[in-house]
Parts: structure tokens; C-alpha cells; sequence
């Protein structure tokens, strides 16, 4: 009878364990963190209504259910990713709105947030300013707020995020200078604030050891007191391709020492006002292959060493595949070099100047008219 007994204990005891083993996970490993599942409460509930449709990601979360336990399912198609942390929990580690026309502010929610690394809101209609709790997000890698209509200045509260490797604040209405703190972030490899109000002066940004990408075009920006593109930008170690296009600069900067360290490839600087003799130092950029100086109002001739990059270039030197010089004031000759680039080998542009030796004969001078003498006389005091 105690055999017996003892039998059926066992088999009582088996029968628990199994069943923990499959409750278990369920119920402690993927049950999404409370405080995560109230943002996202929070988050929905102060959108405008309205902007809420049928079909987009917000509108399908239903909170009578676990977000991360269904996740991908009718009840939270898509908008976030989950995932298991040291604690045992499901914290919320992506937030990727699809571009369904939201429409709120984005101040609106408590952004405490501990491992999200991804937070892109883009193509939406928020408005308001930027948060200054973003700076709660500590693990963020992605900022992606391009393509609505945030206004006010940059919160230089964004500094603090240490870990940031992409900022993009593009396509908005942001005003002010971009905050001198932003040269703490260290990790950043791509920063674009193209498009919006921002004027000032481009800070030193010389601690950006890992930024590669960098894009003000269409704003307001001066270059301060002395009106310059400072050219220390072209000296950071990781950066390959600038776009300060669509500004009001009025002279690039010169470099101390001509020995030329600058990893950069590509520089776009048209549409700024830009003025007096095109700059040397370019030609001797060792990487640069893309150069766009149009519509600004450079005088003087086109300098011999530009035609050299582009043709002749010397060994280790990248040559000038683009180079784009249309819509300023130059004179005089075609520098010689030139006369010998073929149609296909590199895009050269030269017309609405006051190169009145420049036939259309030469691929590099069609396209366009050159200016009238009238209006170069008016301009620049080099013709007679």
C-alpha cells in the first residue's frame, strides 16, 4: 500500500513538472515589461484621432492583449520589436512607425524608454517641438524624425545621447544653431539636417572621429562673423561626403598647411554666396572626385590645377569625375588640360559664367548660355 502511495506521489510530482516547464516561459519570459506596455498606451492615445486609419500599425494594437507575446499578429501587426533582457523580461528595443499620416506631438508621451536603440517616427505630420526626455533613451543608436513638421530649436538635451549613431532631423521646421554640445557625440557616422530653418554657424564638430555623412543643404546657415565654410570640417578622419549646399556662406576657409589629410570625396557648396577666386586647396584634396561650386559668384580665371585633377591627376590623387562650376562670374581662358577631356570621361560644367571662349563645341560648355557682358561687367570689376 506504501508502494503504492509512494508510486502515485511520483507520479503527481512528474506531472507538475511538466507543466511548469511549458507555463513557465509564458508566463514570467515574454510578458512585456508594465512600463513599456504604458508608453505605447500613452503614445497611441495621444495621437490625433483622426490620423489613425484603418490599416496602419497604431490602429490595429489592442491592449486587451500582451503588445510583445502578439506582436506580428492581428492585434499588433507592426510599428515595434521586442526584446528578452538580462532581467527576464520583454522590453521594447525598436520603435518604427510606418508612414501612415500620424499626426500629434511627440512631447505629448514620457519617452522612458531604457533599451530602446532604434526610434523612427519619418513621414508623418507630428508637430510640436523635440522632446527633452529623448535624452532618456540611453541605448539609442537611430534617431529618425525626418519628414514632419517638428518645429523650435534642437533640444541640446540630444547630446547626452552618448550611444547615437544616425540623426536624422531632415524635412522639418527646426530653427536656431545646432547646438555646440552636439560635438559629444562621438559615435555618430551620419547626420542629416537638411531642409529645415537652422541658421549660425556650423559649430566645431572636431571630436566626430566616426561621422562619414554629413548634410546641412537648405537652410540659413552664415558661417558667423567671417561668413566661411570652416574647413575643418574637410579634416575629420571618417568623413566622406559633405552637403552644405543652399546656404548663405560667403567664402570657404583656407587650410593652415597644404598638405592635404582630408578623406572626404564628394563636397556640394552651390547655391550659397560664395565669392572671389576659386579656392586652390580642393585640387589638392588627395580623395576628393566630386565638386559642385554652382551659382555663387566666384571670379577670375579657373585655375590650372583644377584641369590637372581632372585630366592629368597625379599619383594616389583621385581625379575630378565631377565638377560642377556653372553660374558664377569666371573669365579668360579655358585652361588647356581641359581641351583634351572627352565626352564620358568626367562631368564638367561650365556654363552661365563669363567664359566667352567657351564653344559649344566642348561638351563641358553646353547646356547653357554664358552671361552677358553687361552683367559681368556690372559684377566684377576683374573685366574691363
Amino acid at each position: 500500500m506504501l508502494s503504492l502511495t509512494l508510486t502515485s506521489l511520483h507520479l503527481h510530482i512528474h506531472h507538475f513538472l511538466i507543466l511548469s516547464l511549458f507555463l513557465t516561459p509564458f508566463v514570467t519570459d515574454s510578458a512585456t515589461h508594465w512600463s513599456d506596455t504604458q508608453f505605447l498606451k500613452e503614445l497611441k492615445n495621444n495621437l490625433h484621432p483622426v490620423s489613425v486609419t484603418p490599416g496602419s500599425c497604431i490602429f490595429s494594437w489592442d491592449f486587451s492583449y500582451d503588445p510583445c507575446d502578439n506582436l506580428f499578429t492581428d492585434k499588433f501587426t507592426c510599428g515595434f520589436r521586442c526584446d528578452a533582457v538580462v532581467s527576464g523580461t520583454t522590453r521594447l528595443t525598436e520603435l518604427t512607425l510606418d508612414p501612415a499620416g500620424y499626426s500629434g506631438t511627440l512631447s505629448a508621451a514620457t519617452w522612458n524608454l531604457p533599451y530602446l536603440q532604434t526610434l523612427d517616427v519619418s513621414n508623418n505630420f507630428f508637430s510640436g517641438q523635440i522632446p527633452d526626455s529623448f535624452s532618456n533613451l540611453t541605448r539609442l543608436t537611430r534617431l529618425g524624425l525626418s519628414k514632419n513638421f517638428l518645429t523650435g530649436t534642437i533640444p541640446s538635451s540630444l547630446s547626452s545621447l552618448s550611444n547615437l549613431q544616425e540623426l536624422y532631423l531632415d524635412n522639418n521646421n527646426l530653427q536656431g544653431p545646432i547646438p555646440v554640445s552636439f560635438n559629444r557625440l562621438t559615435n555618430l557616422k551620419r547626420l542629416e539636417m537638411q531642409s529645415n530653418k537652422l541658421n549660425g554657424v556650423v559649430p566645431g564638430l572636431s571630436s566626430l572621429n566616426n561621422l562619414y555623412f554629413l548634410d546641412l543643404s537648405f537652410n540659413l546657415f552664415t558661417g558667423g562673423l567671417t561668413g566661411a565654410v570652416p574647413f575643418a570640417l574637410f579634416e575629420l578622419p571618417s568623413l566622406q561626403q559633405v552637403t552644405l549646399s543652399f546656404n548663405e556662406f560667403s567664402h570657404m576657409e583656407a587650410p593652415y598647411a597644404l598638405e592635404m589629410r582630408s578623406g572626404v570625396i564628394a563636397v556640394d557648396l552651390s547655391d550659397n554666396e560664395l565669392g572671389g577666386f576659386l579656392p586652390l586647396f580642393p585640387a589638392l584634396m588627395p580623395r576628393l572626385s566630386s565638386l559642385s561650386l554652382e551659382n555663387n559668384r566666384f571670379v577670375g580665371m579657373i585655375p590650372t590645377q583644377y584641369a590637372l585633377k581632372t585630366v592629368f591627376p597625379e599619383a594616389g590623387i583621385a581625379p575630378f569625375e565631377r565638377l560642377l562650376l556653372g553660374g558664377n562670374y569666371l573669365f579668360g581662358a579655358i585652361p588647356s588640360p581641359l581641351m583634351a577631356l572627352q565626352p564620358g570621361s568626367a562631368m564638367v560644367r561650365l556654363v552661365d559664367n563669363c567664359l566667352y571662349r567657351c564653344p559649344i563645341s566642348f561638351f563641358f560648355c553646353q547646356g547653357g548660355q554664358q552671361k552677358s557682358f553687361e552683367e559681368c561687367k556690372r559684377f566684377s570689376r576683374f573685366i574691363p
